[in-house]
């Protein structure tokens, strides 16, 4: 959909899902430093990000992203009251339709029906309207300025459910959905191509959506039921292994060295499998264990039910997921202190 006239690097804009404060703004910035050094990040609010990168990279960023909805090229911010300037708007040839969206309430005085009608106006000038059959959806999104985009990229939700954990071939009933599987990989800032442990597989979510994104996968865990199942799950979906071994956590350093990322759920809650050890003694080995194995620069990215400080990494960020009644996740992001 790339357009004559427009910029080497365009401005793309991100529509963000909310089901968590920070946690989709960071995964979009992540994912688009990982894919490109050549962008810039122009600007957020609540519910967007705009960056700037060469189209070539649109693809590959959108593909990996878990909590946004849909990427596309970003024509312009708006006062409801004045929306003249999109008249030097360009759109694709074809016909187009407006869709709009308040996030979480945002702009409720606002008559979006009216500014529908005067952003079709100005854009019917030069192509012409079809609301069943659109050749382009031009996305209105409401929350501090009126905001548009051509949607280009749409998170394929559909997708991901049908690799959570209920449509595996062997699960258990805790482990994460994959799209915060595969956020929790992406907060990590790990490349495509990159090696991916995880130390705690269990039924193998997260290296599931880490094969999926063109990573080097592999798992480990103490319980070899758990690496069976994993194995028979990543085969399920036509996906291999890098590597996988049954192991306890301190001993993970012994068998595994220049890893790019760890991102795993350690086991919680009281049908978890852990050998009668304390949890929290689990996770104090972890934290021990895991630096070791990463590379100088790699990123450890852990969801534990509470926040946890740790002297051998460098924490970078929490970001708290409500899940229900008491239960919260923390979703931590620490730097190798190698760094």
């Amino acid at each position: 959909m790339k357009l004559k006239g427009v910029p080497v690097n365009p401005n793309f804009f991100f529509e963000l899902s909310g089901e968590s404060k920070d946690m989709p703004l960071a995964e979009a910035v992540r994912c688009i430093e990982s894919e490109t050094e050549d962008h810039e990040i122009v600007g957020s609010g609540p519910g967007y990000l705009i960056a700037s990168f060469p189209y070539e990279y649109l693809d590959t960023i959108a593909d990996r992203i878990a909590l946004t909805h849909s990427v596309g090229r970003y024509l312009g911010s708006y006062d409801p009251a004045d929306t003249s300037n999109l008249s030097n708007s360009e759109l694709p040839e074809g016909s187009f339709a407006i869709k709009a969206k308040r996030f979480q309430g945002l702009m409720k005085d606002v008559d979006s029906q009216k500014i529908i009608r005067d952003i079709g106006g100005l854009l019917s000038k030069h192509n012409t309207v079809n609301l069943k059959e659109p050749d382009t959806i031009v996305r209105m999104q409401m929350c501090d300025k009126i905001h548009l985009y051509i949607e280009e990229k749409v998170t394929d939700n559909d997708l991901l459910e049908k690799r959570k954990v209920g449509e595996r071939p062997f699960f258990s009933p805790i482990s994460l959905h994959p799209r915060y599987a595969r956020a929790l990989i992406n907060l990590t800032g790990v490349k495509r191509g990159g090696t991916v442990l995880d130390p705690f597989c269990g039924t193998g979510g997260i290296v599931i959506e880490a094969a999926e994104m063109g990573m080097h996968a592999i798992a480990t865990d103490f319980d070899e039921e758990m690496i069976i199942g994993c194995q028979e799950n990543m085969e399920f979906y036509g996906l291999k292994l890098k590597d996988f071994e049954t192991m306890d956590i301190s001993d993970i350093a012994e068998r595994f060295s220049d890893i790019d990322a760890v991102a795993t759920d350690p086991p919680y809650g009281r049908s978890t499998k852990t050998g009668g050890e304390n949890i929290d003694h689990i996770y104090d080995r972890a934290m021990h264990a895991i630096p070791k194995v990463l590379t100088p620069e790699g990123r450890a990215g852990i969801v534990l039910p509470h926040t946890i400080s740790c002297n051998t990494m460098e924490l970078e960020n929490v970001y708290a997921q409500y899940v229900h009644g008491s239960l919260s996740r923390y979703y931590h992001i620490f730097h190798n202190i190698g760094h």
